[in-house]
């Protein structure tokens, strides 16, 4: 899954060791929020030292977050995870087509678009 938009909130790094594999781990939590016409918040987590060090997100960053979203049990309650595996700068939407010419400036020979909305022969409405 994809969200894009603005970090608001970057959380303490936590750290710790492994009890499978005494290997140390480090994570952290981070809030984006969108730009829809109304604005959703979330809050991610990125795991290892290496991820956290590539991605080196900051409040005010605009970002686009892939992530995954997992859930998991613990003592008979269910809780989500919601983990980011690829961060980066928001990509600039494709350049919008160049608006159409006004009808005026059209070549006198340009024949009408749409021949049957203007031929008032065929249309048997009063107005």
């Amino acid at each position: 899954m994809n969200i894009q938009g603005k970090i608001i909130f970057v959380g303490e790094p936590r750290s710790g060791v492994s009890q499978r594999n005494n290997q140390p781990w480090k994570s952290q939590d981070f809030v984006i929020e969108t730009h829809d016409q109304y604005p959703r918040k979330c809050m991610f987590n990125v795991f290892g030292e290496d991820k956290l060090n590539q991605f080196n997100i900051k409040v005010g960053d605009e970002l686009s977050v892939d992530f995954d979203i997992d859930a998991h049990e613990y003592n008979g309650r269910w809780y989500n995870s919601i983990r980011a595996w690829r961060v980066g700068p928001i990509q600039p939407a494709a350049a919008p087509a160049a608006p159409a010419a006004p009808a005026s400036s059209a070549p006198a020979s340009a024949p009408a678009a749409n021949t049957a909305a203007t031929d008032t022969s065929i249309d048997d409405l009063p107005f």
